[in-house]
């Protein structure tokens, strides 16, 4: 299972998570989150990493304009969108987009079918609530092409194995405080995540 340590503020936390199996990390750039990383500060996290490591980023109301100038300025890999979005403004975006569905329901799990797309739990701030979602949604889903996110610790990420999702996201589930990672919280998560 492919795993993405969101709300990385700082080079240590980046390269701690790298060194622990991560495939993606994610930054912030909306700015009312506290975990909110500048394009300019993230640039000079993403210019020290390795190769081979997915480099996400969150935005929450932005247009394409400013998305495609922060991914290209901040060398972004892929666009994680967290606002209301149909597919035609997904293909507007000039890098490879990840929706996400806030899901408030069973049948929320099932937008974007033909995408992959990150499922988190809805709550009214943006990611990094804490919030779990209800796993019973997932019975019988295909979910090959869903990234799991919301409520997530290295204590409980073994209970979402059995779905067959492409991949999980955390943030808070690994943090000392909000925007710093408890580096073995997040060793802890990727060691459980990824073991089978």
């Amino acid at each position: 299972m492919r795993v993405k340590i969101c709300g990385i503020t700082n080079l240590r936390d980046a390269l701690h998570a790298v060194e622990c199996g991560a495939d993606a990390l994610g930054f912030v750039f909306y700015n009312e989150s506290p975990r909110y990383i500048t394009p300019k500060d993230a640039k000079r996290i993403i210019d020290q990493l390795p190769p081979f490591v997915e480099r996400v980023g969150l935005f929450v109301n932005e247009g394409v304009e400013t998305i495609d100038t922060v991914c290209r300025y901040s060398d972004i890999s892929l666009a994680q969108i967290h606002f209301d979005v149909d597919e035609e403004s997904l293909d507007a975006i000039s890098l490879k987009t990840l929706p996400v569905v806030r899901a408030r329901t069973a049948e929320d799990v099932h937008r974007f079918p033909d995408r992959y797309r990150l499922v988190d739990a809805y709550c009214e701030a943006y990611g990094g609530s804490g919030k779990r979602l209800n796993l019973e949604w997932f019975d019988g889903v295909d979910c090959s092409r869903i990234i799991l996110a919301g409520g997530l610790t290295p204590d409980n990420v073994n209970e979402v194995k059995q779905y067959g999702f492409y991949g999980v996201d955390v943030s808070s589930g690994v943090e000392s405080v909000k925007g710093k990672k408890d580096l073995q919280k997040v060793e802890r998560f990727l060691r459980n995540a990824k073991s089978l």
